[in-house]
């Protein structure tokens, strides 16, 4: 159901400035999910109706009308033999079921977009709209120190390991949007790359405690790539390419350095190690840009192209060849 729907979104999305842009794809995640309950209710009525056909002597529109009154428990239609008033009962049930489903469903998915959220707005503060790692550093080295942020990297591992539960337990939260300039995706990018640039570039004692985050946020990514049937190297070289050049990584080191953090004077060994970190992710970050088409941030969506269907065609493919 949300593919069809994105796809029907194809022609309208290339046609919209980026604000309108922005407006569609935030109301395609509560569109798909109520299309998806109508859907499962259609097809429901679509599978019994020939139950009814051929157990009771019903045209094909009668026998419509009473899998239509079973699922909904209406009762203005009762089918005859006795055999159908069997198939009724069990109709209801599952029509009674996916009520039921439905009432339970939609809150939890509320409550997991809810406490995702949590840190998304935590992070414009933090780190800017959209966020960035240098402002991220800089931010957290003018408040706080970058030697004091062992409860921060703790509530970023929490973070990461509730994201990979729930949106792998319920896929469709990934399509939920934070806002017109914030994503989780986008934030969550921004955290891995901001823990790798701690670990790799920052003049202090080492912190497992940013690696345990860190190593939290690309298995994350890497189980909703698996989710989402995104390719991805699980054991990638520490020398293999990544979509950040060298430039903007001395561009963000010049800021941080601009703005009094203390770091390491060798500058390729930073970018060696820092590029070691990036390539556990890399791939399975951008191709999740492309799926869920967040807002424009460094280092992340902004280095794919919008309304790309590749990674959907790359899916399609996989589904076909497994089957």
């Amino acid at each position: 159901m949300f593919l069809s729907v994105r796809r029907s979104l194809d022609i309208p999305l290339r046609r919209a400035s980026p604000a309108g842009r922005e407006r569609i794809l935030s109301q395609y995640a509560p569109v798909s999910l109520v299309l998806l309950a109508a859907a499962w209710a259609a097809l429901v009525i679509i599978g019994f109706t020939p139950i009814y056909w051929a157990i009771g002597d019903l045209s094909w529109l009668d026998a419509l009308q009473v899998s239509g009154s079973s699922l909904t428990t209406l009762g203005f239609v009762s089918a005859e033999p006795s055999p159908a008033r069997l198939v009724e009962v069990l109709e209801a049930l599952i029509g009674l079921g996916l009520v039921g489903l439905m009432i339970s469903f939609l809150p939890t998915i509320y409550a997991a977009f809810s406490r995702r959220e949590i840190l998304v707005a935590q992070m414009a503060s933090r780190a800017g709209e959209p966020p960035s790692v240098a402002t991220f550093i800089i931010r957290q080295q003018a408040i706080r120190g970058l030697d004091d942020l062992h409860d921060t990297w703790a509530e970023i591992e929490r973070w990461f390991a509730e994201v990979e539960e729930t949106h792998t337990s319920y896929p469709s939260l990934a399509y939920f949007r934070s806002g017109e300039h914030r994503s989780w995706l986008t934030t969550g990018g921004a955290l891995l790359d901001s823990s790798a640039m701690v670990l790799a570039a920052v003049d202090q004692e080492a912190q497992p405690a940013a690696a345990l985050a860190l190593r939290a946020g690309f298995l994350c990514l890497r189980e909703l790539g698996e989710q989402f049937m995104i390719p991805y190297d699980p054991d990638p070289a520490p020398d293999d390419p990544i979509s950040v050049t060298r430039a903007e990584f001395d561009e963000c080191i010049d800021r941080i350095v601009a703005a009094g953090v203390a770091t390491r004077t060798d500058r390729d060994q930073i970018w060696r190690d820092w590029a070691g970190w990036r390539v556990n992710y890399d791939a399975v970050l951008l191709g999740l840009c492309a799926l869920v088409e967040p807002p424009e941030a460094p280092w992340s969506s902004d280095r794919v192209e919008p309304v790309k269907r590749r990674v959907f065609r790359t899916a399609w493919n996989l589904l076909r060849s497994r089957r």
